[in-house]
């Protein structure tokens, strides 16, 4: 089935310096006092609480996102068959959370075109455009839950990730997402596999963001111009970048993919904190103290990004500081 006709990342590049994506989805459930102590992670909520996933989006929205990704990361057709949970609800709940999304984005939408009746519509076009909806495609370490995104070394073959990866795709697809989001990919041979399964469905396009050990490498050790050499074939991949590392490892790394590709470079980092896979809790380091988010975004978008958010422990004011900067 196909999404569009027109790549959506391109159409929006081409009237406005940059994409806003929006913030952490798990972290902020957990603010609204959602329990994820859960190999499903976010996606419990999917079976508990959907109300609060539509509500996280509209947040994001109203603080100025300009695209949406889906509560989707952790939702698999094999993580909710260990939750008894059969295939066929299974892929009824990973087209709802491109529903929720969708549902968050009309109404704030809706809402916007009421307030600016008497405003100058053109304008407000120019300022911001219709937001998008990206549905979350996370890697094969999501579903093992024991940190295994941040390594990528799972000893799997291509056929074994395709067939773990296709009925979520095509789940999201059916589902009518503007586009999907390969995210925190820790491996290349994983890059490759969801590239060419993306090969199947015709119109659909995809950004492709990777998980890193530094700002040179991605998280098992690959080069990101490597990385850049072996995707720049794949027109259906609209934007390569980074999500979930460290702003001073991002910055590095989104120059990097700037220096040898001419698609639009995404970044969208996590707050700096780090997560232990075995207690499932994260930790502040000392040496995490940065810049506010927006002087941050600032030096992505001179190192090269293009699609800047926030990841994992981001906040909706956050983001709201992203927008603050190319809508003032």
């Amino acid at each position: 089935m196909k999404i569009s006709d027109q790549n959506p990342i391109a159409a929006i590049l081409d009237n406005h310096p940059v994409l806003i994506l929006d913030g952490a989805m798990a972290t902020e459930l957990e603010r609204h006092g959602c329990n994820l102590d859960d190999p499903l992670w976010s996606a419990r909520v999917l079976l508990e609480q959907p109300e609060l996933i539509r509500r996280v989006h509209e947040d994001y929205f109203r603080a100025g996102a300009d695209c949406a990704i889906t509560a989707s990361y952790q939702a698999t057709v094999e993580g909710f068959a260990a939750r008894g949970i059969e295939e066929a609800e299974a892929l009824k709940l990973i087209r709802q959370t491109v529903s929720l999304a969708a549902q968050a984005r009309d109404t704030f939408w809706m809402q916007k075109e009421d307030e600016q009746k008497n405003e100058d519509p053109a304008a407000d076009q120019r300022q911001r455009p219709k937001p998008l909806v990206a549905a979350s495609v996370g890697p094969y370490g999501a579903f093992l839950a024991d940190g295994s995104e941040y390594v990528g070394h799972y000893g799997f073959s291509d056929e074994r990730l395709t067939a773990f990866h296709r009925p979520r795709m095509q789940a999201l697809v059916e589902a009518g997402a503007d586009l999907l989001a390969f995210e925190t990919i820790p491996s290349l041979q994983e890059a490759r596999v969801l590239a060419n399964l993306l090969e199947e469905f015709p119109g659909t396009f995809a950004w492709m963001s990777f998980s890193l050990r530094d700002g040179q490498t991605i998280s098992e050790g690959t080069s990101i111009e490597e990385c850049v050499q072996a995707l720049e074939p794949y027109a259906q991949i609209a934007a390569i970048g980074v999500n979930c590392a460290p702003s001073s490892a991002a910055a590095e790394a989104v120059a990097r993919f700037a220096a040898c590709t001419e698609k639009p470079v995404l970044v969208y980092p996590n707050s700096g904190e780090t997560y232990d896979a075995t207690t499932k809790t994260w930790h502040v380091r000392e040496s995490t103290a940065c810049l506010p988010f927006a002087d941050s975004a600032r030096a992505w978008y001179e190192a090269g990004a293009r699609l800047i958010g926030g990841c994992c422990r981001t906040t909706p004011q956050q983001i709201a500081e992203i927008a603050a900067v190319w809508r003032d």
